[in-house]
């Protein structure tokens, strides 16, 4: 019987059968807001939707008060029914771009706010969920503009990047708190460069901290990269990530594991093409640009999620006369790609989508002009994260933890390790050399149970004997692996 159900598991899990597999069709467009005002959500580079469980969290700007405002609005049933819009500012200046995450029932919202003079980011969270709101918190004080913020949080730790003018001309800047948003650290200033850097998007997982934004020091708009590997301590140097004669910029950057994914938009077409690229390696070495859409119009904004092996894509696109919502999606870690779904389907305009992804669900929030005037609208398709559907249905046949031998195995340069997870809680997943020295970690992060992969790519590694560990809990499996080359 165990032989049997282990086949089952990695029939269902195997990459060419899950791109053929069709998952639920997404839901109608549901309209969140309802007054005479513009309401907005963010540019591409900050999301406006976040889910945890069955609980989904938007945020916008709003001047329905007369001044642009944050206003939050949540669902308790996985989209299918809304609370009600609340304010969470309340001053006579303008507060906009707002940006949002959440883990468990923390939600952290981070914005731009015009309160003191001068733009200058701030911070508010919810300790149960978005039920309730503590006080505004002022992040950064200078005489300049502080725009553009994105966050990011992994357990306790909240990451912050915004863009910067302070020091004449505009430069990354980034911030943490290690106590859930109750204290909160210095700035540290990212990149350093006489040219201008925008629009910056961050990602965490564990201890590893990925940022990208767009830079014109090389004379055109260019993709650069940055990270941590201590949770924001310091930081490596600036690694170019694009390199063509045309401006590629908006950067969205998404997280699984060791698997880094970027995406953004890219003129080196003639038109502004939807690019993707990615590191299996947690953004030491990078693959080739991949194009995404192909037509003679506008592809722009693109926002990123994953989950697991399942990564989301969301974009604004023009081919239909006017900006409608477009989706693709890849169900092996971006090796290959479905066709462009088109989301919208009205006269107006459909812009600025940000997406989230929750257990199977996947949630697409924007602004659409159909009523009149800019609302926030919602969609969702209920099981479009089909992975981890399966992975529920794999957790029900596994009582126990597990780690598989990787595969191949020999390998070269790439294997494969599949692990399962019996409960929810912290995972690390490690490699070792022959010595027992730690060469990487793969992850390092709070899983649900179910069955996962991870790639450990050895590129950079001479052939030899290593080892990989998984620790969730108090399970602790160590397993052989051979690099040959």
């Amino acid at each position: 019987m165990e032989k049997t159900i282990t086949l089952f598991i990695i029939l269902i899990l195997n990459s060419s059968f899950l791109i053929n597999v069709t998952p639920a069709q997404w839901e109608p467009d549901v309209r969140l807001t309802n007054d005479p005002a513009d309401s907005y959500t963010s540019i591409n580079n900050a999301w406006c939707v976040a889910s945890s469980g069955d609980t989904v969290n938007v945020v916008w700007g709003d001047n329905r008060d007369g001044n642009y405002e944050i206003y939050y609005k949540r669902s308790t049933d996985n989209g299918l029914n809304w609370g009600i819009d609340k304010r969470l500012t309340n001053n006579v200046s303008g507060s906009g771009e707002p940006s949002i995450a959440v883990f468990q029932s923390v939600v952290h919202i981070i914005w731009s706010d015009e309160r003191d003079g001068n733009s200058e980011i701030y911070y508010k969270r919810s300790t149960d969920g978005g039920s309730s709101w503590g006080t505004d918190k002022r992040l950064t004080n200078n005489l300049s503009t502080s725009l553009f913020p994105s966050v990011a949080v992994s357990g306790s730790t909240v990451h912050i990047v915004w863009r910067d003018d302070r020091d004449s001309n505009n430069e990354i800047y980034y911030k943490r708190s290690t106590d859930w948003g109750i204290n909160w650290e210095s700035d540290t200033r990212l990149t350093n460069n006489p040219a201008e850097s925008w629009l910056p998007s961050i990602a965490v997982s564990g201890l590893i901290v990925h940022v990208v934004w767009f830079d014109t020091r090389d004379s055109n708009e260019e993709i650069y990269y940055k990270r941590s590997t201590d949770g924001g301590l310091t930081w490596g140097q600036d690694t170019r990530l694009t390199n063509n004669a045309a401006s590629s910029e908006c950067p969205s950057i998404s997280v699984s594991g060791s698997i880094v994914h970027v995406v953004w938009q890219d003129w080196r077409d003639g038109n502004p093409e939807i690019y993707y690229k990615r590191s299996t390696n947690g953004g030491t070495n990078w693959g080739a640009d991949t194009r995404l859409t192909t037509n003679f119009y506008e592809s722009r904004y693109p926002s990123v999620s994953v989950s697991g092996s399942v990564m989301h894509v969301i974009w604004e696109d023009n081919r239909d006369g006017n900006y409608e919502i477009y989706y693709k999606r890849s169900t092996n870690g971006g090796m290959d790609w479905g066709t462009d779904t088109r989301l919208t389907n009205n006269a107006a305009s459909s812009e600025s989508p940000s997406i989230s992804v929750s257990d199977s669900a996947v949630y697409v929030v924007w602004y659409d002009f159909r009523d009149g005037n800019y609302e926030i609208y919602f969609k969702r398709n209920p099981t479009g994260n089909l992975i981890t559907e399966i992975n529920k249905i794999s957790s029900e046949i596994f009582e126990n933890y597990r780690l598989y031998q990787n595969y191949p195995n020999p390998f070269n340069p790439v294997t494969t390790i599949r692990y399962s997870l019996p409960r929810a809680g912290e995972v690390k997943l490690t490699i070792f050399d022959a010595l027992g020295r730690e060469v990487q970690t793969l992850l390092n992060e709070k899983q649900q149970a179910g069955v996962y992969e991870a790639v450990f790519d050895a590129s950079i590694y001479p052939s030899g004997v290593y080892f990989y560990r998984l620790n969730s809990g108090s399970f602790t499996d160590t397993k052989k692996l051979l690099l040959i080359k």
